[in-house]
């Protein structure tokens, strides 16, 4: 870890909340749906799509996951109205996974089929190791029912070829492939920074022989440089893939991207629960600290 981020990411849970604020302002919309309709239109004003995140996982009441999936459901109208072009991602221990799998698969459902009224799409994030199979199976229950739903697959995960591989086999091929940013035992995950990398590149390749659509969700060069590669061996068209990254991060090799003529997704999280989200996010990922802390650095200086 650079030791300008971990110094960040060390001292943060000791600064006011205000400051923290600015900090996360960079990449969380804002607590409102109204903060992301305004974030969402200025990226698709460049020519960039959004998904929308409601920010608060691993609620511990199925009161609370029933306000989380109501707050979700809220967004498939508004984006229609609105006339934004995005989609929706979700995590399933904000919807009751580790209380109950068939109270969450049930919350799931009820997503799904709001977004397919509304012509629209939800991307079923992962999370860490323990809730990997119990997503897996929801995921799998959901497209029994509906099309309009996809899964993210993390490449420092062991697994990650074979679950790309089973699923696509299923029929099932619509993926986010990111690196993971959650913190595993080596006897399941790939630790070091270039053994994840090339895991990275072998699974998309993979998804890619097999047919698959991917979003690929990074922020490396070296994984957007052989993602270029592969897309222009392989003779791939725009609709089969997407680039994707999170809001406030690397937006100068996000422009690189877009001017490259490559469709990009920004992931767009917002709500009440940005501290804890901005705390873990800059724990679990110290580097996108050490960008935010240089650029609102950078911003102030000016």
């Amino acid at each position: 870890m650079n030791l300008f981020n971990k110094l960040i990411v060390t001292t943060l849970p000791a600064i006011p909340k205000p400051i923290v604020r600015k900090f996360a302002n960079r990449y969380i919309a804002g607590e409102k749906l109204v903060d992301a309709v305004r974030v969402v239109r200025e990226l698709n004003s460049q020519g960039i799509m959004a998904t929308l995140d409601v920010l608060g996982e691993a609620i511990t009441t199925k009161e609370e996951a029933i306000v989380a999936r109501n707050e979700i459901l809220e967004l498939f109208p508004t984006i229609q109205i609105e006339k934004l072009d995005s989609n929706v991602s979700i995590k399933l221990t904000q919807l009751g996974l580790k209380l109950d799998r068939n109270f969450c698969l049930d919350n799931v459902r009820a997503i799904v089929a709001k977004a397919k009224e509304k012509n629209n799409f939800v991307r079923i994030d992962m999370e860490d190791s323990p809730t990997t199979n119990d997503t897996l199976w929801i995921y799998r229950q959901i497209r029994k029912e509906y099309k309009n739903c996809g899964i993210v697959l993390q490449a420092y995960l062991h697994r990650t070829e074979n679950d790309a591989s089973q699923l696509i086999k299923e029929g099932w091929g619509h993926f986010r492939l990111s690196k993971g940013i959650y913190v595993e035992p080596e006897e399941i995950a790939f630790k070091e920074h270039d053994e994840i990398n090339q895991n990275f590149i072998q699974v998309m390749k993979k998804m890619f022989e097999q047919k698959a659509y991917v979003g690929i969700a990074t922020h490396d060069d070296f994984l957007v440089d052989a993602a270029y590669r592969i897309i222009q061996s392989m003779k791939l068209q725009k609709h089969e893939y997407e680039f994707q990254m999170l809001l406030g991060v690397r937006e100068e090799l996000r422009t690189k991207i877009v001017r490259d003529e490559h469709r990009m997704r920004v992931y767009v999280p917002f709500g009440e629960h940005w501290y804890r989200y901005s705390i873990r996010r800059f724990k679990e990922n110290p580097q996108i600290a050490g960008y935010v802390f240089k650029a609102l650095f950078h911003r102030n200086s000016k």
